[in-house]
């Protein structure tokens, strides 16, 4: 397969859409002739009607999700949720981060879910499928008209994200942590500069989100640092200066998990390791294997965030000794869901005002 480089892309490939019967390969020569495919990224109205997904999966601990946006321009190399895009005729790969589904009305279908009376109050992840975060969100304010809705209706909900431009919206999550209606999660994957560029080429900076959580601390908001996904052989080493630095940065609470590399995602990472870092590129493999009964993924519930065998094992071990060292997972009450207050639909929202 042809490889060329494009800066700020997690990667160069569209690999087979596993719905779609037709492949579609850049020929070399065109390539070499230094012609060059689009990768602009590209929004498109999402007309969904209903915002709130319903997850059922025995090992995920919330109900519901809300996505503001499908794919994601932060072009994380290994994001578990690229193969999402193939449910639209995309692929997971350059897709993936090029062709951003918008949800503009999701704060209008947010509080119609809100008002419904078959509505039971309960903590809402957001988000589980994208970044709502991403760098367009500077520009529409999907999410920050989300926790307004949040905060109206005294919902509570549980934030995880790589940008920093979550400072943004300070004002609506102290608001919402006076409440005890919100916790968020930072998520830091390495405390390498450099191999973020490479891994996570459009997120914010490793020291930029220990930043973030320094500041959401400092202003009253319960944060925590999500250590994910750890890539054996490659990042899990440094799972105690991840710890250690979120814990002196005024994280409360800790999670990891391990890398997974479902559908198109195992092609698409292989590539990029065999690119970006071909001396390494077995050793992580044959780690990811380890801990995958063998394989590069493992699907089962129960051991797919987790990992399973010796080498599993001892990552989890040193998880829990990092966060008894450092005090972290000692103290988080649960979110209240007592002040929800359901709204009637107002005269203005049947005209759209």
């Amino acid at each position: 397969m042809a490889h060329f480089e494009i800066k700020g892309r997690g990667t160069t490939l569209n690999p087979v859409n596993r719905f779609e019967l037709i492949d579609i390969e850049y020929d070399a020569e065109w390539l070499e002739s230094g012609e060059r495919p689009s990768y602009q990224t590209v929004y498109y109205e999402d007309s969904t009607r209903s915002i709130l997904s319903k997850n059922d999966s025995p090992d995920i601990g919330f109900t519901y999700s809300i996505n503001p946006y499908r794919g994601c321009e932060h072009g994380c190399i290994y994001c578990y949720a690229r193969p999402s895009h193939e449910y639209f005729g995309w692929s997971s790969g350059l897709d993936f981060e090029t062709k951003i589904l918008v949800k503009r009305d999701a704060p209008k279908l947010l509080a119609e879910a809100f008002r419904s009376r078959s509505w039971q109050p309960q903590v809402i992840a957001f988000s589980g499928n994208t970044d709502c975060y991403q760098p367009v969100e500077r520009k529409l304010q999907i999410t920050r008209g989300c926790l307004e809705v949040f905060l109206r209706f005294r919902n509570p909900l549980g934030m995880i994200t790589k940008n920093a431009l979550i400072l943004r919206d300070l004002d609506l999550l102290q608001e919402l942590a006076r409440h005890n209606l919100v916790s968020v999660f930072i998520s830091i994957t390495t405390l390498d500069n450099h191999l973020c560029r490479k891994m996570e080429p459009r997120t914010s900076a490793p020291q930029k989100r220990l930043e973030t959580i320094a500041q959401l601390a400092k202003a009253g908001v319960p944060v925590g640092v999500n250590a994910a996904p750890m890539i054996p052989g490659l990042t899990d080493h440094e799972l105690p200066a991840i710890i250690a630095a979120a814990a002196d940065h005024g994280a409360q609470r800790a999670g990891f998990i391990l890398v997974r590399l479902p559908y198109a995602n195992k092609e698409l990472f292989v590539d990029w390791l065999k690119t970006h870092y071909p001396e390494r590129a077995e050793k992580v493999l044959s780690a990811i294997r380890d801990i995958r009964n063998g394989k590069l993924n493992d699907p089962r519930f129960g051991t797919r965030f987790s990992g399973e065998g010796e080498r599993a094992e001892a990552i989890a071990r040193l998880f829990e000794v990092c966060c008894q060292k450092h005090n972290l997972n000692q103290r988080w009450g649960h979110l209240t869901t007592e002040l929800f207050r359901r709204e009637e639909t107002r005269q203005g929202d049947l005209f759209g005002g």
